[in-house]
């Protein structure tokens, strides 16, 4: 599994507007519908009941929203960088920047797990958080995140 199939360069967004964990749980949502003709709603109400099992703020400024939704086919990701961090609940308290979400059809198994572990891994490496922290362009982002494992592996 590679970073490419799940996340879309229309997937990916710095936002400024964002304040709050449920202005940024709606901008997730949103992002769901307008890069993968999800169902916004749905979405929303799916990362909301996810959230409230725990939140998923992993520290360091980065947090992994995630959940299953009705109607897709296949593990979808939604990548925002916010402008000004946002108190998200996270483990370590420390305001969050970073969030790499992740949508899962309803029956995904080891596929979605898969996906959680790749994405993970690629936000715990700090030098992709800097970059991805020194960048405002959408394009950039995309790039930075779609060239993380080949880095690795090189």
């Amino acid at each position: 599994m590679d970073i490419h199939d799940l996340l879309k360069p229309e997937a990916v967004k710095l936002v400024s507007t964002v304040s709050s964990k449920k202005m940024l749980l709606h901008a997730v949502a949103d992002l769901a519908g307008q890069a993968h003709g999800l169902d916004a709603p749905s979405t929303l109400h799916a990362l909301q009941e996810r959230e409230a099992l725990g939140p998923t703020g992993v520290g360091h400024g980065v947090a992994l929203p995630h959940a299953r939704v009705k109607g897709i086919d296949s593990v979808k990701a939604i990548f925002i960088r916010l402008e000004k961090p946002i108190d998200y609940s996270a483990v370590d308290r420390q305001a969050v920047d970073l969030f790499f979400g992740l949508l899962a059809p309803e029956d995904a198994g080891v596929e979605h797990l898969k996906a959680l572990a790749l994405v993970s891994r690629t936000m715990r490496d700090s030098s992709i958080c800097e970059k991805l922290r020194a960048n405002d362009d959408p394009e950039t982002l995309y790039t930075i995140l779609a060239e993380a494992q080949r880095q690795k592996a090189a």
